[in-house]
Order: C-alpha cells, then sequence, then structure tokens
C-alpha cells in the first residue's frame, strides 16, 4: 500500500477537540448532557447532591484511616 493510500485512509483517526458546554449553575466548562460534576446541577435542577457526597467521603477515609 502506498503512503498517499495509507494517509487518506488514516485521515480521518486525528483527534478531535472535545465540545465543553458552560454549566448554567456554576458556569464552569463541562460536557454537555452530562451532569455538573461541581455543582452537581444539570439543565438547572439539582441532581447530586455534591456536598453530602464530599462528606461521605471524607467519613468513609477518616473511618479506614482509624482502623
Amino acid at each position: 500500500m502506498s503512503k498517499g493510500k495509507q494517509g487518506r485512509r488514516r485521515s480521518h483517526l486525528a483527534l478531535k477537540p472535545k465540545n465543553l458546554a458552560k454549566c448554567s449553575h456554576c458556569s464552569k466548562m463541562i460536557m454537555p448532557h452530562i451532569v455538573c460534576k461541581f455543582c452537581g446541577y444539570y439543565k438547572g435542577t439539582e441532581m447530586v447532591n455534591v456536598l453530602a457526597k464530599e462528606l461521605k467521603k471524607r467519613e468513609k477515609k477518616a473511618h479506614s484511616a482509624s482502623k
């Protein structure tokens, strides 16, 4: 296979930049159609309580460290 043919075949393999959207609640750049991992909001409504999740994670870490 010639280098030209090989290059034309591989021309579509280039990485494309991510399409990011601004979160409507915290204005950080996030992937579209996904709950914001910074504030837990999606389309203006809270889907995940990020503060409670963080507290639970800290409790689990403190509990495992005390063992």
